[in-house]
């Protein structure tokens, strides 16, 4: 039986999901410490995750929040919807995300595969190029063209990285194998981008322009990477090679129930606190005001100011905000990290990100058409195109029931172009340019309710989507992953820990924000004099032998 890809690793391959999965648990804290108060500056996946665990352990975690719960995991209800909802940040899961999908589980969420472009869960596809327009239930049914690049990406990647050697160390979970082989891959394609990658490549060398142009434009997987073309070639790597861009699901409700749920729920096991005890009954139903100062206190801890100018002193402090707000929004002390960090922190890239919902009155584009060129096909199908919404995406809520469209799912560049514009202003843009390729299909008499919009890079508590690492980023990324190893760290900069996907490998991934919220965990107990059962080792441990490649500085 072939054992599945996970996101394990590469470069440090622990294995959170067993870690979590252990009936050991993630550690013990010395008597003296539970109930200390901890403090959590964000609400997001990363933050969460973290207080859940930590709260497990009998610590008090006080949770901060400047906006609302779920962070970049938000769920927009449209008003009398029915429930149906607009996925305003994440909203499709790769299955590989297993310590993610431990909470998922826990909580007893439903999901659904997400529909991707050429996949069941579409329906169809319509690939909409230079004015062509192509319609698809899988790859052999468009032009060649489209077959020559599936098959130049893959002969890429095995010539240029070793890709199904690589692979099948990571799902065999063979850590010394898999260490060997990425190791040698990190100087080799750090300093170089993406765009590079696949130029230089004799797979696409041998073919035309136009065949790296498709592939930037439409892609496959996920969709077009023309906007990730500048990012390092490492960040796209860990991507495919982890299985991030395929088998992906969607939370059927909306995944902010995720941390919701976190925040809500009781477990069945935990040190220090009576049964019943979740995070919500902890705050008395609510997380305390945003952040606006991080000082060192007096007495050695670390002193916590909200929003109201209140001031409290924390042992310990897990920071899963962007890292930008430590500059922007947040009067950080500079002293609490060292000036690398710094470096690390404030030269972190994010990348812009659109999208734009409607509500319809039900799922019209599953209607057959009964004539033309197209007879026997759905009416419309997920839609990859070179026009202003470059992604559409249609979701179901059953026949006849109110459904959601994205019209459109933009980055970058195209993000940039609806930022000065208002929802309805994108609204007709987006139906404007799909009127173009679907000349015969009238959206607009089945809207309802008003649309939904989100430009990430305009909200003052984010700042942008997420991280896209340049090339020469490895080493700041490195810097910044490891920080919740702290021993060797002099004592002005201990017990202020990081977290979030911005901190992980895996930007713009949850299972990034998990498995750093579990490193943080680890790193917490361990500075609070705790320690991880004998038998249920943690990142900790694991670091000093398979921790990431240090490249020379």
């Amino acid at each position: 039986m072939t054992r599945p890809v996970t996101i394990f690793g590469p470069d440090f391959p622990f294995a959170y999901d067993d870690w979590l999965a252990h009936p050991a648990g993630l550690g013990t804290l010395p008597a003296e410490r539970l109930g200390t108060e901890v403090a959590i500056v964000g609400a997001g996946m990363a933050g969460l995750t973290a207080a859940y665990e930590l709260m497990k352990l009998g610590l008090k975690p006080v949770v901060f929040e400047a906006s609302r719960l779920g962070g970049r995991l938000r769920s927009q209800a449209f008003e009398g919807g029915q429930g149906v909802v607009a996925e305003l940040g994440g909203m499709r899961f790769p299955a590989s995300s297993r310590a993610f999908w431990h909470y998922v589980d826990l909580l007893g969420l439903g999901s659904q595969p997400f529909p991707n472009p050429l996949t069941s869960a579409a329906g169809c596809t319509v690939v909409d190029l230079a004015g062509q327009t192509h319609w698809a239930r899988s790859l052999d049914d468009l032009p060649p063209l489209f077959r020559e690049v599936a098959d130049a990406w893959a002969t890429a990647l095995e010539d240029g990285a070793g890709f199904s050697g690589l692979q099948q160390a990571l799902r065999e979970r063979d850590v010394p194998r898999l260490k060997a082989l990425w190791d040698q891959l990190v100087p080799l394609w750090d300093d170089r981008t993406f765009y590079d990658f696949v130029a230089q490549s004799p797979a696409f060398a041998a073919l035309s322009f136009r065949h790296r142009e498709v592939f930037g434009q439409v892609g496959f997987g996920t969709g077009g990477w023309d906007s990730d073309f500048p990012n390092s070639m490492l960040e796209i790597l860990r991507v495919v090679l982890t299985g991030c861009d395929e088998d992906q699901h969607l939370i059927t409700g909306g995944v902010q129930q995720v941390p919701e749920g976190l925040w809500q729920h009781a477990p069945a096991q935990m040190a220090h606190w009576p049964a019943g005890t979740s995070l919500a009954s902890l705050h008395g139903g609510a997380p305390r005001a945003g952040v606006k100062a991080l000082k060192r206190a007096t007495n050695g801890h670390i002193a916590v100011t909200d929003t109201w100018s209140v001031t409290r002193d924390y042992a310990a402090v897990l920071v899963t905000c962007q890292s930008w707000l430590l500059t922007t929004q947040i009067d950080c002390e500079e002293s609490l990290f060292s000036q690398p960090l710094w470096m690390a922190l404030d030269r972190t890239r994010y990348m812009q990100s659109s999208k734009t919902f409607v509500l319809v009155d039900r799922p019209f584009w599953q209607d057959m058409r009964q004539s033309g060129p197209q007879s026997g096909w759905p009416q419309m199908g997920m839609t990859l195109t070179d026009r202003l919404t470059r992604g559409t995406y249609f979701f179901d809520n059953g026949p006849d029931q109110p459904a959601a469209i994205c019209l459109s799912y933009a980055w970058m560049g195209d993000a940039l172009k609806m930022l000065p514009h208002s929802t309805e202003k994108r609204v007709e843009l987006a139906l404007s340019a799909l009127q173009k390729i679907y000349p015969d299909v009238d959206i607009r008499s089945h809207i309802i309710g008003d649309p939904i919009s989100v430009s990430w890079e305009a909200d003052p508590h984010f700042l942008g989507a997420f991280k896209g690492a340049l090339p020469g980023h490895y080493r700041y990324n490195h810097r910044m992953y490891g920080h919740f190893m702290q021993d060797a760290l002099p004592a002005a900069e201990r017990g202020i820990f990081l977290a979030g996907d911005d901190i992980s490998w895996t930007p713009a991934w949850v299972e990034g924000a998990v498995q750093t919220a579990l490193n943080a965990v680890w790193g917490m107990v361990h500075h609070l004099g705790g320690a991880c059962h004998a038998s249920n080792p943690g990142p900790g441990e694991a670091y000093p032998a398979i921790g990431p490649l240090a490249l020379p500085e």
